[in-house]
């Protein structure tokens, strides 16, 4: 179903007009009432056309706090989709990892720990890959990226604890490193509110990390608290990677900014509470799309193609074909 794209692209500065190109459009792929099946993650497989989403919490069976993972059919008009059966506990931000695996942040529960778990998209068996930095439990591992050396990068907030599913967080609010091949974990970062969305630049010097204090786990909003993106210069020190130069890259007006991608040009995009807004590497906002109910994560098609996930609704926005996403660069 698509809608008056008239009403759905918000232009700030004129370099959005070559983003979305002449003809955006912004339509509704699925609609699921029952719970809020499109929450997080978003991971696009291009050689399948399938797309893998978790839910915001959910009540399960048992009365416990529960989030579905859901596999979309992209090869279909309308689409079609299913929920994936899997023990992945409390499961949220998601990325591509090989050709047909994810890992999947794991916000953990009472007795089971968070951290990164490896699912197959073709079995659905899932192994838990990192759950503690050196005995500590993680907090509520919420969002992942991958590096092109193989480590991989992830926030770390107290969301769980507040919301009621985890213990009392035994470590701050950070982001890690963490490299498979080595075994070596390390803290990157510090000093945030609550750490959420995380994405690289397209040539991996620059590190976006979103801040979403602005709403706590418990659902009290403040607006004098952070609803920002930084950005650090990803720096080498005695053949060590460090994250430096922290500074302010934008300001979300509306809502918080949570999930965050770049295109290969650059451009940062993040899910913000008027849907995703769109600004330049130099931090200026050039646009937004508008979707009524706001955008918590997305990820990037093919050819422009954007899916936004707006809890009980999935959106395909089309937007000019020469952008590409910069983590699969398609």
């Amino acid at each position: 179903m698509p809608t008056d794209s008239a009403t759905c692209f918000q232009s700030h500065d004129k370099r959005f007009s070559a983003i979305i190109g002449p003809t955006p459009t912004l339509e509704l792929l699925a609609e699921h009432q029952a719970y809020p099946f499109a929450h997080e993650a978003g991971v696009f497989f291009p050689d399948t056309n399938n797309l893998y989403i978790t839910s915001n919490r959910c009540i399960g069976p048992n009365n416990e706090q529960k989030v579905y993972i859901t596999q979309v059919d992209l090869n279909k008009r309308p689409v079609t989709y299913e929920e994936v059966p899997t023990d992945i506990p409390m499961a949220n931000g998601g990325i591509n990892y090989g050709q047909s695996d994810i890992i999947f942040c794991s916000q953990g529960s009472m007795d089971q720990p968070s951290g990164l778990y490896r699912m197959s998209t073709r079995s659905y068996e899932s192994e838990l890959l990192k759950s503690d930095f050196f005995g500590r439990q993680f907090n509520s591992v919420n969002d992942v990226v991958v590096h092109t050396d193989g480590s991989v990068w992830f926030t770390d907030p107290i969301y769980g604890f507040e919301q009621g599913y985890r213990p009392r967080p035994c470590l701050p609010n950070q982001v890690y490193r963490w490299c498979p091949k080595t075994g070596n974990i390390r803290v990157m970062a510090d000093g945030f509110g609550r750490p959420n969305g995380i994405s690289l630049s397209p040539d991996e010097k620059v590190a976006y990390i979103t801040d979403t204090d602005r709403v706590h786990g418990d659902g009290t909003i403040d607006d004098q608290r952070v609803s920002s993106i930084y950005s650090f210069d990803i720096s080498e020190y005695g053949g060590e990677k460090f994250l430096t130069n922290r500074r302010l890259f934008a300001m979300a007006d509306q809502g918080i900014p949570d999930g965050i991608k770049c295109d290969l040009e650059g451009n940062v995009y993040s899910g913000c509470g008027d849907g995703i807004n769109v600004w330049s590497p130099g931090g200026v906002l050039l646009g937004r799309v508008l979707i009524e109910g706001g955008v918590a994560n997305f990820c990037f098609g093919r050819n422009g193609e954007i899916f936004a996930l707006n809890e009980h609704r999935l959106w395909r926005v089309q937007l000019g074909a020469t952008v590409k996403g910069a983590l699969l660069r398609l």
